[in-house]
């Protein structure tokens, strides 16, 4: 699940000057930790609680007949969507940090985010009490509340959560730890919550829980920030220069106000049937634009950018891991599609007479990530200590390689099924064993990149290539919407071939990036691992 948040990207200029946080070092009203940091904690838990949440109905509700409830939706188009979606919320952080940045403050960003992903729900609950065709208007505008919600809240809430501590060191640390916990402990309890009453009582009733889960953050932060928070981020950047700063606030309100006008444009044409969506072929097309742009800015840092020969190096460091970063996330992002379809339609999942609702498998990534979180940060310390840490490329090879384990596991299961003719239910193991192998490589990789992408960017920019590593798991989310459809009881020969393509793509990244992992860590010599 998510075991890293995106950061605030910020776009201020170097001379641009915050609001100094008073120092929290007297503050330790939680846990000997700030106040504050218990306001963060819960508001994003019940905002991950209402994401997560969310997510796996998606793709079972959309694709559900008509008869059922759902919109009837080919399994490739409402997988498709849903991978726009995740990948939406995911590239909402750059814009939203840069709007906190310029205009509304950190506190203000949240608080207006949370207010749009509650209405966003609200939207999504309506849309079910206005039938399959009128209802879709709604449900699609909720989703668009919510991918711009996501943006404003998700990125600036984790920067509060380090300007708690101004001072660093390993309080900090151990505050993002805690922050950290939150996100998975919503994460595992939304899932369960959401999914047992949206597949078990009725799809909006699921929908309406993770709405309620988001209100309740979004109450949590209204009331206890203005008293924990002690003005922490309650102001946009400021120029030193009144005059350079009256003239940024005007173009950033310029750029906010013809981006929504642009996205509001689109939605009343889609609305009126002007132009029609094809989720698949925006999905293709987003990807290519994508890695064209991410191509296109690597290019300009190291051709214009402004950088020593070193920094070149370090660059070229962080573009071959964001490449096999995209390999990884786009397995591993397959879980709200491909296997989430895979547990309802493939697998045994009664106990003692009770069927398992199939979205509470996606919980179990937040339940092992709680579990062997700690675990991990343990091995990483000891062998630090022992001087045998392995490097970063190496770690990412491991992470690539457990998550092509897992998804090995699946090849099986998928050819039993196929076997069957369509008829078996494969034992709930062999879900569970995928998403204990991909777990761990996540561990191995998530970190580690976050880590990486501190140590190897250009002091210049930081925030850009955290910006970057994020697009990756954006990709992620996206490939693993597109080929999602393909676990479909009536074209079952595309299940087996999915699940060994993206095996084979895991194992060859892995091996690949092993085989370069003692020339890239020659170009990090001067570089402190982590």
């Amino acid at each position: 699940m998510a075991t890293s948040t995106p950061p605030r990207t910020s776009v201020a200029a170097a001379a641009t000057t915050v609001d100094a946080p008073p120092p929290s070092g007297g503050d330790r009203g939680f846990f000997g930790h700030p106040r504050g940091l218990a306001t963060l904690f819960a508001t994003e838990m019940w905002e991950r609680f209402s994401f997560y949440g969310l997510r796996p109905l998606l793709v079972l509700f959309m694709a559900a007949a008509l008869s059922d409830g759902g919109f009837g939706f080919s399994r490739d188009q409402a997988s498709a969507i849903v991978g726009l979606y995740g990948f939406s919320v995911y590239i909402a952080s750059l814009p939203g940090g840069w709007v906190a940045d310029r205009l509304l403050g950190l506190q203000r960003a949240i608080l207006t985010g949370a207010c749009l992903i509650t209405a966003g729900h609200l939207s999504i609950g309506v849309s079910g009490f206005a039938g399959a065709a009128g209802g879709k208007l709604p449900f699609f505008l909720g989703l668009i509340l919510i991918v711009l919600g996501t943006g404003l809240l998700k990125p600036n809430i984790s920067a509060i959560v380090g300007d708690l501590y101004p001072e660093g060191g390993a309080r900090r640390d151990a505050g993002f730890s805690i922050f950290y916990m939150g996100i998975n402990v919503g994460a595992f309890a939304g899932q369960l919550i959401t999914g047992i009453l949206g597949e078990k009582v009725g799809w909006h009733w699921g929908f309406g829980a993770a709405g309620v889960g988001m209100l309740a953050g979004l109450i949590v932060f209204a009331v206890t920030a203005p008293k924990t928070l002690r003005g922490i981020g309650a102001t946009p950047s400021r120029h030193p220069d009144p005059a350079v700063h009256a003239r940024q606030t005007r173009h950033a309100r310029l750029g906010l106000g013809v981006g929504l006008g642009l996205l509001a444009l689109v939605v009343a044409l889609a609305a009126t049937g002007a132009i029609t969506i094809d989720a698949q072929a925006i999905g293709q097309y987003t990807v290519q634009i994508t890695l064209v742009m991410v191509v296109a800015f690597f290019a300009f840092v190291f051709l214009a950018g402004g950088i020593s020969g070193e920094e070149r190096k370090r660059v070229a460091v962080i573009f071959v891991l964001f490449l096999f970063a995209i390999v990884f996330w786009g397995a591993f992002e397959q879980a709200p599609t491909s296997l989430n379809l895979f547990a309802r339609d493939f697998t045994d999942r009664t106990i003692g007479g009770w069927e398992v609702p199939a979205t509470w498998f996606q919980s179990i990534n937040s339940a092992f990530v709680i579990l062997l979180a700690p675990v991990f940060a343990g091995i990483w310390t000891a062998l630090g200590r022992r001087d045998r840490d392995l490097s970063s490329p190496a770690k990412f090879a491991a992470g690539l390689a457990l998550a092509g384990v897992g998804f090995a596991l699946m090849i099986v299961a998928a050819n039993r099924v196929v076997a069957s003719g369509g008829t078996l239910l494969v034992s709930a193991w062999w879900l569970t064993g995928s998403y204990f192998f991909q777990t761990v490589g996540e561990l191995c990789l998530s970190p580690v990149g976050l880590s990486s992408m501190t140590k190897l960017s250009p002091r210049k920019y930081v925030g850009q290539m955290m910006g970057i590593w994020f697009t990756a798991s954006a990709l992620g989310n996206l490939i693993g919407g597109l080929v999602g459809g393909h676990v479909d009881p009536e074209k079952l020969e595309l299940m087996p071939q999915l699940f060994t393509r993206t095996t084979i793509s895991l194992v060859a990244a892995a091996a690949v990036l092993a085989l370069l992992a003692i020339p890239i860590r020659r170009m990090m010599t001067d570089v402190r691992e982590a």
